[in-house]
């Protein structure tokens, strides 16, 4: 295996004695460069093992919000970590998980009342398309079975939830003769769209049991924007058409794009609605699929059968819902949605000057979510490794160059960030 990395960089032991045994996510492992090695964390800083400090533009896959190694995060796990790092969740309950359940039904908008923890987001949608499927075989209609999703949708890796992201633009090709067959339909951004979708819907009533998107930002897709008017006509349809709406908010939740929930921004509830990435504040794996008190009933029963058959060992894991309501008492305590408004409008301000080169084809800004989309990328790593040059990290997704800082990152070190941008944009020959 070839390893390109920075000249003269100082590599600790255990990365030379660690890298010929790792398997990196989303790599050609043949072609991809050496990661970077990560000693500690700090804010928006990620300090690596040469001394270099990067600026993170992206709050490690968006799930930061509070930047790393935020104190009263740190202290709730430590002291959980005393008491109780994890016990099962079948059979046996634990303060942590109770209290977060609670705060969390108590944040969301309508009658989304049941929480069904996991442990990413891709099993926090498999519970989704679990619970809209079975709530129509509970209630005897079983052939309702299929869901529609939604042209540059990603909703995850496992095998569900790439059967509900984009066959054309997204990752997941290679699997097409795996995945279950679900209805890819445009969202309802226009009159004709939205014709389209109601005349799937009235064809195949029958199969279908819900629809499923990203409200407001499609993420990794492309980072595509869509007014709240899109929701409300998926609200109206799946009402019309008696279809479940299930809101994927592991992106998108928890202030990214300026309200606490994107489905605020619409006044629309979902049946079901999916949440991760930023519920623990970046510190430990955790998600949940909230479910309204309609859903639920179709589950309450006296026969097993109608029970939702699904357990992750490390549901409600006591360690990550800990550092969860952490995150939630952070939420409350310090002006985190004002930071969000503050941070939209630099990126405004400070992403304008790409607008006037050549090879940008668009910049758009929603909360806290700065996107500059590329005409095309000639070599996606030699782009990656400029932002590092800059002393920040970055790490476009295709042809599109985005920021998702820390809602606590300071305003210089957001200029570095767009200062980083503007330059690397503008020399792109």
């Amino acid at each position: 295996m070839t390893r390109r990395t920075r000249k003269n960089s100082l590599l600790p032991g255990w990365y030379d004695a660690g890298l010929e045994h790792i398997w990196l996510p989303y790599a050609q492992m043949k072609t991809v460069p050496s990661p970077l090695p990560v000693v500690r964390t700090q804010g928006a800083r990620i300090v690596l093992a040469d001394g270099r400090e990067l600026i993170d533009g992206i709050a490690s896959w968006w799930t930061a919000c509070h930047g790393y190694n935020h104190p009263h995060i740190r202290q709730a796990v430590e002291e959980q970590l005393a008491l109780m790092p994890h016990v099962m969740f079948g059979g046996l309950a634990h303060e942590q998980a109770f209290r977060l359940a609670r705060r969390l039904t108590t944040l969301l908008p309508g009658d989304l009342s049941r929480v069904f923890f996991s442990d990413s987001g891709s099993v926090a949608v498999e519970v989704a398309i679990k619970m809209a499927t079975q709530y129509w075989i509970n209630k005897g209609q079983p052939g309702k079975s299929r869901l529609i999703a939604f042209k540059n949708a990603y909703h995850g890796d496992t095998t569900g939830a790439m059967a509900l992201s984009d066959p054309e633009s997204g990752m997941h090709g290679t699997f097409s003769s795996l995945l279950p067959k679900h209805q890819i339909a445009d969202l309802p951004e226009d009159d004709a769209a939205t014709a389209a979708l109601e005349k799937l819907l009235a064809a195949s009533n029958s199969t279908i049991a819900g629809m499923i998107v990203e409200p407001l930002v499609q993420g990794a897709g492309g980072m595509k924007f869509h007014d709240a008017a899109v929701l409300q006509r998926l609200r109206a349809l799946a009402d019309r058409y008696d279809a479940l709406l299930i809101f994927d908010e592991i992106f998108t939740g928890f202030g990214r794009t300026g309200s606490f929930f994107a489905c605020e921004q619409a006044n629309v509830v979902p049946d079901i609605i999916t949440l991760s990435k930023a519920l623990t504040g970046g510190t430990l794996p955790l998600a949940a699929t909230i479910a309204s008190g309609k859903v639920f009933d179709a589950f309450w029963a006296d026969e097993q059968a109608k029970a939702l058959m699904h357990g992750p060992t490390y549901m409600a894991n006591a360690l990550a819902c800990a550092a969860a309501n952490a995150s939630l008492d952070l939420f409350e305590q310090e002006p985190r949605l004002h930071q969000v408004a503050d941070i939209g409008l630099a990126l405004e301000r400070e992403l304008a000057p790409c607008r006037e080169f050549s090879r940008v084809k668009d910049v758009r800004v929603m909360g806290a979510i700065g996107v500059v989309e590329l005409d095309r990328v000639d070599g996606l790593d030699g782009l990656r490794a400029r932002f590092v040059e800059e002393g920040v990290f970055i790490r476009p997704i295709g042809n599109i160059v985005y920021l998702t800082p820390a809602f606590t990152i300071t305003a210089a070190e957001l200029k570095t960030l767009t200062d980083a941008v503007v330059k690397v944009v503008r020399d792109l020959k």
